[in-house]
């Protein structure tokens, strides 16, 4: 894949669904397609509009009879005419989400959990995900919104990421559009968002570390001006605060937020006169980055210097030293995402809904804590 040249849209697991039930169906002896409004409506014991309604996501249904009427009409094999609808109702029945990639892959394993998780709740609630890949904060990046927006190739869009002064979330409140933020916003709190406490987080690593002994504590962060990341300094600069300790400037590096950048980060911490005995990454990835650049200079992570990720990732498990890493539940991240991003456009939000969930501590071989 190439950045900025990707878009494919996930077909939504409801409709693949209701194709296999009328083949099934068909194969019983029932044309394919038979199953109309009418007969759902029969029955549940409801009148055909409100089964209409139910399936188009009118929030005059009460919830209970629209999870009734969806669920019935999966059983029956009821397949929708999507383009009259979408006509009709003048809306696509697409979510959108621009991933931000800093190579030809997504080299992040982070969003893949993150699109299972979206995708899957989209399916449930009858819409599509369709997803774009650029390279973050540029022009091209930016204009692939444009496009989605005043091209209203989607409803809503899901904002990945957040950065101070993110102009992304800017472009949107000027125009308007649906969307819902991964991360929080310097420009305005007057959107929905859903976060993970990385501050009150890495604060507890810190906490935890100086327990363990550690005095000389070092944090690796991209070089992107990421809200989650301005967080999570925060939270380390308090915990050195609160227990009388000098932060050094030079004990905080900024890197690309990859493996490598991770490797050049921590060698470059290596080489200073007075180098960390434990290093707070900003993600697994880095982390792991980290933990190679320790073994290249013959010394293990876990015993010679403390080193934390952040995400818990599959990899981080397996690696050696295994990671200690603080794991934060992306994939529950995206369907909470992708529920909300629907309450939006249902207009069953009265106002900017805000969901801070908590890290939680893994320990294993990389950092004793």
């Amino acid at each position: 894949m190439t950045p900025g040249e990707v878009s494919f849209i996930l077909e939504a697991t409801v409709s693949k669904t209701f194709w296999k039930q009328e083949k099934f169906a068909a194969g019983r002896g029932a044309p394919m397609g038979e199953v109309r409004l009418r007969d759902i409506a029969e029955r549940l014991g409801v009148s055909v509009t409100t089964v209409s309604r139910a399936l188009a996501g009118y929030n005059d249904v009460a919830p209970k009879t629209r999870q009734l009427v969806l669920r019935t009409a999966r059983e029956m094999g009821y397949y929708p005419n999507l383009t009259a609808r979408q006509l009709q109702r003048r809306r696509t029945d697409t979510i959108g989400l621009v991933v931000d990639v800093t190579g030809p892959r997504f080299s992040d394993p982070l969003f893949s959990e993150l699109l299972a998780g979206v995708g899957n709740r989209a399916a449930r609630e009858g819409f599509d995900l369709f997803v774009a890949t650029m390279l973050p904060d540029t022009d091209d990046e930016l204009q692939a919104y444009r496009r989605l927006v005043r091209g209203r190739r989607v409803d809503g869009i899901i904002v990945v990421r957040t950065r101070v002064a993110d102009r992304r979330v800017q472009f949107l409140l000027e125009q308007q559009f649906p969307f819902i933020t991964f991360g929080r916003s310097t420009i305005t709190d007057h959107v929905s968002w859903v976060d993970v406490d990385g501050e009150r987080g890495v604060q507890m690593v810190v906490e935890r570390l100086i327990a363990a002994g550690h005095r000389h504590i070092a944090m690796l962060q991209p070089d992107l001006p990421l809200m989650f990341a301005l967080l999570r300094e925060r939270g380390y600069r308090r915990a050195m605060r609160a227990h009388g300790l000098p932060v050094k400037e030079t004990w905080i590096v900024r890197r690309p937020l990859t493996e490598d950048g991770g490797y050049q980060g921590m060698q470059h911490l290596l080489r200073l006169r007075t180098p960390p005995t434990a290093v707070v990454a900003g993600n697994d990835q880095m982390a792991i980055g980290a933990i190679r650049a320790l073994q290249d200079r013959g010394l293990r992570a876990g015993s010679d210097v403390a080193v934390v990720g952040f995400d818990d990732i599959p990899l981080a498990r397996h690696v050696h030293p295994s990671l200690t890493t603080l794991r934060q539940p992306i994939y529950e991240i995206g369907q909470h995402l992708c529920r909300l991003l629907v309450a939006v456009l249902r207009r069953e939000a009265d106002g900017p809904r805000h969901l801070l969930l908590q890290p939680e501590l893994i320990v294993r071989e990389s950092a004793r804590l």
